[in-house]
């Protein structure tokens, strides 16, 4: 008998190849650096193309290709897509092998990529079934000339791979992949022999694991198993305990007994934090520290919420009582290894946290911040830098760490890039660059990075306790399956790194999947939404530890029993102990009653959520995992020893008794205030953070009240974020972050309360309920273990403690990461100890906030100082000493909090009262620095006078660069006599140190002396050099060196409004009016969805949340009942094959779902709208421009598509628009008006393949937005044009006007709180956003074409 096939036997990999594989700009960029890196290889042109590598279950029919074909390529370059490579033949030998080789980079194969878990889902939803996997790879013809030609050696081939790739996830494919199969059989599980050889046999599992076990752990686990059990552990036992108990995951180190110079402390840290809370006083506290994230009381907020929950459904509106959450952690170690990966799982981590807390909740928006090293950026030389250059010559670097440079720009995409998937805006961060050798000759530089992730959201009141685990209880994991990834991250973000360690390192990062984190939130979503029917009785995210963690937590004290095989997996040759402890991401663990399985698992199935059964309560107190398979028991033990109160650690530490090398500032002769203004304005902390701002998403939800960018220019400057509980209402919640670390190398004590005190100063200009309210999270990172750490670090907690308690402030939750430092060769070089101070706090009036930008003021205005230094002008830790490579001796301090509490509440009062045009503080730069970014974020001249400051030296360079607190507002002149009388009322002293100038020069002096002198335009490139820099690596340069240019000349937007906004009329939305019905529709990764149907909603419309799978299942229709139908935004299927090309896919090749949509498109009294995602969609189906007028379609490789902006990136933009004479009905009466509108996407460029019809489409009037300048010309010009389109086209309708298509988000502006700008006469007169208007036109047409 012939034995049956293997799976591998019965797959194929099939090649499809597509050129160009990589964009001109980003291909130019690698050729100059393999250039550089490689001059001996002679280097001289590259080519690209990009490989499809397709595993099949079974052959292809003539059909299926075709389908595929069409997947693979794009519409209208059919051509560039084909079966056989465009560089080389397919055997992989060189097409000229004595001047060119080929180099071919793709995924390790030990896992399959997002991109294929989304690009096998298209195919499914395709009728492409036996598609199993589809992995992109990238091909490069490397041509080389003259004596140098031939193939590249190994060494150089060797390098030219480290330049294309990611070293974490990527490997060179020496031939064409035959077969993704990369391992043989699973490991078998390991009886570890503790009986027989005792502590040695731990001792080795150590070493070859990673596991970080100390002596202590060492001793309790021989103990454990010798003595307790009286058996031998298996090497899955004892890897989850190495991760679950590991000082990541148990924060031993801030439970443990301190023993500082032989005298042990009255207080662990986690004491000194929690009594930040007094018990005996009232507080709005109802999560703190016991939980995922942290809550503080909230408001009953108006919202929209689904009429049924779980399936098709018209919105309606709920008035929860909502409380603000907040959670912030950080992914250092993963972002130091691999900071694209590691970075983005951050991000995804985190958001599973805000989920997770309760009984669910959901997340609002994110803050993302990152500390590195010194940049050494090549051909941008800063001079505090130059002695600690890179290479032979300077300073050493961590083999097994990324570059500080590579960090601030892969970190910052990573997380990027996956909350612009997932659908949350980033509205609030900071980014840090430090490295020195210091007094004492130790270095300290931010080689271990951090990347810091914080995220609030909100929970219905209802849902906030977990509830207790039962007996008969079924644990079931949702999200994505189990790969051979984050192996020991635990373990691993809880040692010093080395070159030793580095294997293991890359076992331990994970690689995220942000679509499937938003199936995972929508599921979750789903059931919150239900109320009181939530199924969820008690969730946890999975993290450190992987199952083995949280399947543990969630069934904690009662126990569980497990078959290991019912954990979904992607890779069949995964061990036991893989699928336990791998920290695949994209995972919660969930207790659900029995009886209510068959629906959860129903609204699973709706968001194509993987969901599955592991297990049942059991009330043994034993947690037991069997394998099915072999009918073995690889784990089995009581959660009282691994996850009950373990006995506590003890830490010991002595100061260091040496006398401190540190000395005052010494500067050099030309250091005059112009001289070094130029230096700390370059500083990565002082200057723009555009090359931050510009990628990533800043407006999805449509409930960012207050973003980053503030002004007529949109300066990345505000001070704080603000978002709303609701469209429809204007209570939210406020945050900021508070971080000096600079300052703690000269008193951690100081570095403390000056962290307070920038937190403060930051989230005092929203309106906040009150300071009593403000709640916060502590974030530690610190090389704690090392010698002298522990002490300085219990010096900045007690500081702290009492730094908040005299403002009434509270900590309620946060993370440490107690292992920042990093070997770099002979060296061990620690992290500054850094504290990250996270406020939230409920905002009464989101409406009230206060930003940085002068502003003009035609009756005059005041500029108003208020120093809280009391006259002192330290300038330890400041930016001014690190620019000219010092620390300082005495550090900025708050001696006294209580000139900052009622300064504080007087700004809060004046806030109230309107009284306050613009605000900022002098935490980070100082004074003059505090001066010039509110002149250019205004755009706008100031001249100041002064006073020297009463302490230090009394030079110009202590009174304006010293950090201490205080701040700067502009008050309105009729203003000017109340807002004094009330901080003097206070005890607060205030001085009036100038005025807004008429022009845009910019004077200011200290004690009558000018030294500073410049003009906006010119200061703020000085400003934005360094982030412009950082943009070049990452951005098409030519775009780039277009925006920088602009930059200096901007006079700002001219709006002009060419009709009177309106609040639609009461009558309409009362309960009973009668509505039209539209669908807004969405599909996998669709993100845009909830502030669509509420700007619908607020215009009077029904509106109805419908998912594709609704349609798909054949349940639910398009039909008559609608009026409308809304392709929303976002990125359908992760956009991994073109944009929305897999939603197109799924109408197109499902007869009956198509022709659904084409007979809804053949009503008359039907219209349609496309925005970002729905407008690529709504080309890529033909509907715009649409057939002529005489019935004429266009050809499918003619029809207009929205391909790659030009600058090669995602834009996030508040840009201006024009809406221009058209027959699009949304648009009817709007004709000739300018003004803003969010932007945000990443293939938003019109391309006409065929000329005639753009030509049809500007005759026929088919482009009825356009991108325009300040002179509200239409442009083509970056960044006012921020995708490159032709004529500044960013829409098109058919030419009876029913259907439109738009890449700029107006469901994000229809209120005027969401508009990040607007003119000072607009912001007083307009009760609406005018974008409302387009909605209410629909409305208008519905009721007078009604059928």
């Amino acid at each position: 008998m012939v034995a049956p096939p293997t799976p591998s036997q019965t797959k194929q990999v099939l090649h499809f190849y597509r050129t160009p594989g990589v964009l001109p700009h980003k291909a130019h960029a690698v050729l100059a650096a393999a250039q550089a890196a490689l001059p001996a290889a002679g280097i001289t042109s590259l080519d690209t193309e990009h490989c499809f590598n397709v595993e099949v279950t079974e052959p292809l029919s003539a059909a299926q290709t075709a389908t595929l074909t069409w997947l693979l390529s794009e519409t209208f370059e059919a051509d560039k897509t084909a079966p056989t490579s465009f560089l080389a033949p397919s055997d992989g030998s060189d097409a000229t092998a004595s001047s060119s080789s080929i180099v071919e980079v793709g995924p390790r194969l030990s896992f399959e990529s997002a991109l294929s878990s989304n690009a096998r889902a298209i195919c499914r939803a395709s009728g492409l079934a036996c598609v199993s996997r589809v992995e992109v790879s990238r091909r490069w013809r490397v041509a080389t000339s003259g004596g140098k030609g031939g193939a590249l050696p190994p060494d150089a081939r060797a390098r030219f791979v480290a330049l294309i790739s990611d070293r974490m996830t990527e490997t060179e494919y020496a031939a064409p992949l035959a077969s993704f199969a990369a391992h043989g059989a699973p490991d078998a599980v390991e009886t570890v022999r503790v009986l027989e050889d005792g502590r040695a046999a731990l001792e080795d599992i150590n070493a070859r694991r990673g596991l970080v076990f100390d002596d202590w752990d060492m001793e309790y686990y021989l103990e454990l198993f010798k003595t307790k059990l009286g058996r031998n552990p298996t090497d899955v036992e004892l890897f989850d305990m190495g991760n679950a108990n590991s000082e990541h995951s148990r924060h031993w180190f801030f439970g443990g007994k301190m023993v500082i110079d032989g005298v042990e402390k009255p207080k662990t840290l986690f004491q000194l934090v929690k009594d930040t809370i007094p018990k005996d006083k009232p507080s709005n506290s109802i999560i703190a520290f016991h939980d995922n994230s942290s809550a503080i009381r909230g408001c009953v907020a108006p919202t929209l919420a689904p009429e049924t929950p779980g399936g098709p459904s018209r919105m309606v509106p709920r008035n929860p009582l909502h409380h603000p959450i907040l959670t912030a952690e950080t992914h250092n170690f993963p972002t130091g290894v691999a900071p694209f990966n590691g970075a983005e799982t951050g991000t995804g981590g985190r958001l599973r946290d805000v989920m997770a807390t309760g009984r669910g909740a959901h997340a609002i928006a994110g803050i993302s911040s990152y500390s590195v090293g010194n940049l050494n950026i090549p051909g941008y030389p800063l001079p505090w830098e130059e002695a600690a250059k890179a290479g032979p010559e300077g300073w050493e670097y961590a083999s097994n760490l990324a570059t500080p440079l590579d960090i601030a720009i892969q970190a910052s995409n990573g997380a990027s890039d996956y909350g612009n998937k997932f659908g949350e805006p980033v509205v609030h961060g900071f980014v840090r660059s430090f490295g020195q050798r210091l007094p004492g000759g130790e270095r300290a530089e931010y080689v271990k990075p951090i990347m810091f992730s914080a995220g609030i959201g909100q929970m219905n009141d209802m849902h906030t306790a977990k509830g207790a685990p039962e007996v008969g209880m079924w644990v079931v994991k949702v999200g994505g399956p189990a790969y051979r990834i984050g192996l020991g991250g635990g373990a691993a973000s809880s040692r010093v790194g080395d070159a030793g360690t580095a294997a293991l390192d890359f076992d331990a990062v994970q690689r995220g999947d942000a679509e499937m984190e938003n199936r995972l939130n929508r599921l979750m979503r789903a059931c919150v939404e239900l109320g009181e029917g939530n199924p969820i009785i008690s969730l946890h995210d999975q993290g450190a530890g992987g199952n083995g963690n949280v399947l543990k937590e969630i069934v904690e004290p009662m126990g569980a029993k497990y078959d290991i095989r019912n954990i979904i997996v992607g890779d069949e040759t995964l061990s036991v102990l893989e699928i336990w402890g791998s920290e695949y991401q994209e995972n919660n663990a969930l207790l659900i009653r029995p009886e209510s399985t068959e629906m959860f698992l129903a609204m699973a199935r709706r968001e194509n959520c993987p969901c599955a059964l592991l297990g049942q309560v059991t009330g043994d107190g034993r947690v037991t995992v069997f394998d099915s398979r072999d009918g073995t028991t690889p784990y089995d033990l009581p959660l009282s020893e691994v996850l009950g109160d373990l006995p506590q650690k003890t830490f010991t530490d002595a100061r260091d008794a040496t006398p401190s090398s540190l000395a005052p500032l010494s500067l050099p002769s030309d250091a005059t205030p112009q001289a070094a203004l130029d230096r700390v304005l370059r500083l990565l902390q002082v200057g723009s953070k555009r090359f931050l701002t510009n990628k990533v998403d800043r407006s999805v939800t449509g409930l960012v009240a207050q973003q980053q960018c503030v002004g007529p220019l949109q300066t990345p400057l505000a001070n704080c974020a603000v978002i709303a509980q609701g469209h429809a209402g204007t209570t939210g919640i406020a945050t900021a972050c508070g971080e000096q670390p600079i300052k703690g190398l000269v008193s951690p004590a100081a570095m403390a309360r000056m962290t307070v005190a920038e937190a403060l100063t930051n989230i005092m200009w929203a309106k906040v309920s009150a300071l009593g309210d403000i709640k916060a999270s502590g974030n530690w990172m610190w090389a704690s273990k090392l010698p002298g750490e522990c002490a300085r670090m219990y010096d900045a907690c007690e500081a702290l403690r009492g730094a908040l308690l005299a403002c009434g402030v509270g900590i309620d939750g946060g993370k440490d990461s107690l292992s920042m430092a990093a070997r770099c060769g002979t060296e061990l070089v620690k992290s500054p100890g850094t504290l990250v101070m996270t406020l939230y706090v409920c905002s009464p009036d989101i409406t009230l906030t206060v930003t940085p930008d002068l502003k003009p003021a035609p009756g005059g205005s005041a500029l108003l100082y208020v120093d809280l230094g009391a006259g002192r002008a330290r300038l330890g830790g400041t930016a001014l000493a690190q620019v000219y490579n010092q620390v300082g001796n005495e550090s900025p301090d708050v001696e006294d909090f209580a000139p900052l509490v009622a300064a504080f509440n007087v700004t809060q009062d004046l806030i109230a009262k309107k009284l306050i045009s613009a605000g900022h503080d002098r935490s980070d730069g100082g004074l003059a620095t505090c001066l010039i970014e509110m002149a250019i974020a205004g755009n706008v001249g100031l001249t100041v006078d002064v006073p020297a400051a009463e302490g230090g030296s009394a030079s110009a360079l202590d009174t304006l660069f010293s950090e201490e607190a205080g701040f700067v507002m502009q008050v309105e002149a009729a203003a000017e006599a109340e807002v004094v009388a009330a901080y003097a009322a206070a005890g607060v002293a205030v001085t009036r140190i100038g005025a807004v100038a008429d022009g845009r020069d910019i004077s200011i002096s200290v004690g009558g002396e000018e030294v500073i002198r410049g003009d906006c335009g010119g200061l703020r490139a000085i400003w934005e050099a360094t982030s412009f820099q950082l943009e070049r690596r990452q951005c098409n340069p030519d775009c780039v060196a277009q925006e920088e240019a602009s930059l200096r000349t901007r006079a700002g937007p001219a709006y002009a409004l060419t009709f009177t906004p309106a609040p639609t009329p009461p009558a309409l939305l009362a309960d009973g009016a009668a509505r039209p019905r539209v669908c807004v529709l969405r599909q996998e990764g669709s993100n845009g969805d909830r502030e669509m149907l509420a700007a619908f909603h607020h215009a009077g419309f029904e509106a109805w949340d419908v998912n594709m799978m609704d349609l798909l299942e054949g349940g639910f229709k398009l039909d008559e009942r609608f009026q409308g139908v809304v392709f929303v935004g976002g990125f359908s299927y992760a956009d991994v094959l073109d944009s929305a090309k897999g939603w197109a896919a799924t109408i197109k090749f499902n007869p009956a779902v198509f022709a659904q949509f084409q007979a809804f498109r053949a009503r008359k009294d039907t219209f349609s709208l496309g925005v970002c995602n729905g407008c690529q969609l709504m080309a890529l189906l033909g509907w715009v421009p649409g057939e002529t007028a005489d019935g004429d379609a266009i050809k499918e490789d003619h029809q207009p598509r929205f391909v790659h902006n030009d600058s090669g990136r995602f834009e996030s933009r508040w840009s201006t628009v024009k809406i221009e004479p058209s027959p699009a009905l949304m648009f009817k009466g709007m004709e000739g008006t300018s003004m803003g509108i969010w932007v945000a996407h990443g293939e938003g460029k019109a391309l006409f393949p065929d000329s005639s019809i753009l030509k049809r489409v500007t005759e026929k009037n088919l482009a009825p937005l356009r991108y325009v300048n300040d002179d509200n010309e239409a442009t083509e010009a970056y960044p006012d044009n921020p995708n490159g389109s032709p004529l500044g086209i960013t829409a098109l309708c058919s030419e009876d006007g029913r259907h439109l298509a738009m890449m700029p988000h107006p469901e994000r502006c229809f209120t005027t709180w969401q508009w990040p700008y607007m003119p000072a006469d607009w912001k007083r007169e307009l009760t609406v956003g005018p974008w409302l208007q387009m909605f209410q036109n629909a409305r208008a047409w519905c009721v007078t074409h009604r059928a």
